[in-house]
């Protein structure tokens, strides 16, 4: 078992000698923009606010009708007034939640900072893909949808954002949707992390349920790995949704965890009640203790593609995404 001063240390080496080998891609022009929804709609006039509704949703043309439609759940077939009644309702029951985004997030360049570097990477491994131009903040129900990718913009919502100690996290319903181990992501450093996955698993959506256990093991490790190019200064804790003692034991007890997989016969297994406990989200892996992580399936993926990549350097990230998983498993040999 590897002593924490020295896992320390090759983490430490393993993210310098990771951002060394960053391609300088400060050349690549990339056009992006923010625009602030959230903004616009809670300062408009309560008591005006059916006549300004339909303009403000107007100058938003894709985004407008769905945050009413999808995050809002307006009814198309209500009133006029019955739907701006209903906004209003939303606006007065989230101004408190609005005062907070406004101290948290009133500079939003380093987050669009961040995103524009992701992007300035993409272009440079995937130089055919159309990444989107625009990011649009908002705040929508604290149950209900966070961040999503348009066809044409990053949606980012902020009311999933407010640090994970934010007392709007703390109730009961809410936890019913968003539990702790959830909401404990809730940080506004998860923006790009968000923002750049959804990008990723457009480029290569994730495999059908009916996939074996390390296919999709491997196939999540491809999105940490591809995730890891497009945000190279983010930690490694944070891009997978550990905390950084998780990860660290992780590493601690890598061997522990192989051999959960392989004593268990668990690899070729396509049993979804079976998978699911091992991918995805979830508290714990109940085999690894009360203080283990869920989603552990990925963990272990995330370093059977390292070690892959580790014996074939010259391997491109497009070649990558599209190797046979059980090609690549192979190749790997890995056994920590």
């Amino acid at each position: 078992m590897r002593l924490f001063i020295c896992l320390s240390l090759v983490i430490i080496f393993f993210s310098c000698h990771s951002n060394d080998n960053t391609p300088d891609v400060s050349n690549i022009s990339i056009k992006l923009s923010t625009k602030r929804f959230e903004k616009a709609l809670f300062t408009l006039d309560s008591s005006n606010l059916y006549k300004q509704l339909d303009p403000l949703i107007a100058t938003y043309p894709s985004f407008g009708e769905n945050f009413m439609n999808t995050i809002l759940s307006c009814d198309p077939r209500w009133s006029a007034d019955s739907t701006a009644n209903y906004v209003k309702g939303f606006i007065s029951a989230y101004r408190t939640l609005y005062d907070t985004t406004e101290k948290i997030f009133e500079d939003f360049s380093p987050y669009e900072k961040e995103i524009k570097k992701g992007l300035q990477l993409l272009k440079y491994y995937f130089p055919e893909y159309k990444a989107p131009e625009t990011i649009i903040t908002y705040i929508g129900p604290l149950d209900g949808y966070g961040d999503i990718l348009a066809e044409d913009a990053f949606i980012v919502g902020l009311q999933h954002h407010l640090g994970k100690n934010a007392t709007f996290y703390q109730s009961t319903w809410l936890q019913e949707t968003y539990p702790k181990y959830i909401t404990d992501r809730f940080e506004p450093e998860y923006i790009s992390i968000n923002c750049m996955k959804n990008m990723v698993i457009d480029l290569y959506p994730e495999k059908k349920e009916d996939v074996v256990l390390a296919s999709q093991m491997i196939e999540k490790g491809k999105v940490l790995f591809f995730l890891q190019k497009l945000l190279p200064e983010k930690k490694e804790y944070l891009l997978i949704g550990y905390t950084e003692k998780q990860l660290n034991e992780c590493y601690q007890h890598e061997n522990s965890i192989w051999n959960l997989f392989i004593q268990n016969e668990l690899l070729q297994n396509n049993d979804y009640n079976i998978i699911k406990n091992y991918l995805g989200e979830s508290p714990k892996t109940q085999e690894l203790g009360e203080s283990s992580p869920g989603n552990i399936g990925a963990f272990v993926g995330w370093q059977i593609v390292k070690k892959y990549m580790s014996k074939n350097p010259k391997t491109t990230l497009k070649e990558l995404m599209e190797l046979n998983d059980e090609v690549l498993l192979e190749k790997a040999k890995y056994k920590p």
